[in-house]
């Protein structure tokens, strides 16, 4: 069974920079879609980025699209997401997601993996 863990969250002025990590253990994820997903308080988990398996296909939500990248390192089981030029907006608890489909979906529902999630701030 794969497990994720999350890190890299924290407190940021509006236009700075945090990259988050999404660590596997107790399997390879290369075999798994990695979404990121974002939940602000009293709302659901809002899809932000994905990226396939193999890290040839990415995708994101338009809010995101230019400011954030998805990677993955499946030498090292991790995925990453870039996140520049923030905004007071992206605050949420950030959740890394797998998902057995080899392309990321951005439907919470697929994914049957989740981290514990780690928490942005951007302060204006």
């Amino acid at each position: 069974q794969v497990q994720l863990v999350e890190s890299g969250g924290g407190l940021v002025q509006a236009g700075g920079s945090l990259r988050l990590s999404c660590a596997a253990s107790g399997r390879t994820l290369s075999s798994y879609a990695v979404g990121w997903f974002r939940q602000a308080p009293g709302k659901e988990h809002d899809f932000v980025a994905g990226i396939s398996s193999g890290g040839a296909i990415t995708s994101y939500v338009d809010s995101v699209k230019g400011r954030f990248t998805i990677s993955r390192d499946n030498g090292k089981n991790t995925v990453y997401l870039q996140m520049n030029a923030l905004k007071p907006e992206d605050t949420a608890v950030y959740y890394c997601a797998a998902d057995r489909s080899t392309v990321a979906r951005h439907d919470p529902k697929f994914y049957g993996l989740w981290g514990q999630g780690t928490q942005v701030t951007v302060s204006s």
